[in-house]
């Protein structure tokens, strides 16, 4: 089973250090997702239709809301990865331009060699998160660090929209839109995609072609990603049972609410929340 060693989270996003020997089922995040090799044996991803390389070279970008997983083999060893989870709005203080990276297209490439600074400030983020978990100001300040050479190296941000209006008027099918919205706030209990169909005014076979050219991934991997959201943010941010914020996202036995967490995270909720909390 992968084990979180550490997990840091706050206006940032989330920065998570995994020991990684557990397969992550294809998904996908809103967030501007970074992985780097900390330790252990080389490894890889596979983003959209590519398989990517994860080595102490090497690491993989992945855009936000874009497919992606991850297959271990169980004779291959373990591996520790820097799991970085960056919100948008957080890069927006850095440069305007950079609200694109909850957008496809911000990482050129799916993955690409690491510079020597990378490398040496994503080793002394994981060492630090590991030696001083409470030291959540500096840990931000380094990911800063990590966060700029990261962009600069692999993202041609000059070129994208400096305002967060213009990025979204490019984007999805006004109907689709609409019905994202809808997904975001219904994602628990009951929730069925021939009803967001329907609501959408299309065809299911329309409205799946629709919804994926529009958002980049099919409707169930969606709304997947809305509720994974959601019980990430429950565990972290809540101190309700676990089996109550299960419930409330649709899932009638606490352990498929288990097994679906495990398969998008690589880690029990349980042990998701106990390791974020010893940055608290």
């Amino acid at each position: 089973m992968s084990t979180a060693l550490r997990i840091a989270h706050g206006a940032f996003g989330r920065v998570a250090l995994l020991d990684m020997d557990w397969s992550l089922v294809r998904h996908a995040h809103p967030h501007c997702h970074v992985l780097l090799k900390v330790e252990g044996a080389d490894t890889q991803f596979v983003v959209g239709d590519t398989v990517c390389p994860l080595t102490n070279d090497t690491a993989v970008l992945v855009n936000g809301w874009q497919p992606h997983s991850y297959v271990h083999h169980l004779e291959r060893p373990r591996t520790v990865i820097l799991a970085l989870y960056i919100e948008p709005e957080w890069l927006v203080a850095f440069r305007p331009g950079w609200a694109a990276s909850g957008a496809p297209g911000f990482f050129s490439e799916p993955s690409g060699a690491i510079s020597p600074r990378i490398r040496t400030l994503a080793m002394n983020l994981a060492a630090d998160m590991m030696a001083h978990p409470e030291a959540r100001t500096a840990h931000e300040a380094m990911l800063s660090d990590l966060m700029i050479s990261v962009i600069e190296r692999f993202t041609p941000w000059r070129s994208f929209p400096r305002s967060i209006r213009e990025l979204n008027a490019r984007s999805a099918d006004w109907r689709i839109r609409k019905v994202a919205a809808s997904m975001r706030t219904h994602a628990g209990p009951g929730a069925a995609l021939e009803v967001f169909a329907r609501e959408a005014g299309l065809s299911r076979a329309h409205f799946f072609r629709l919804f994926e050219a529009s958002i980049g991934v099919p409707p169930k991997v969606f709304l997947n990603v809305v509720r994974m959201e959601k019980a990430v943010d429950a565990v972290l941010n809540q101190t309700s049972n676990l089996c109550d914020i299960g419930s409330r996202l649709g899932f009638a036995e606490p352990a498929h609410f288990t097994r679906f967490f495990r398969n998008h995270t690589g880690v029990s909720p349980r042990e998701f929340r106990n390791v974020s909390r010893l940055a608290s």
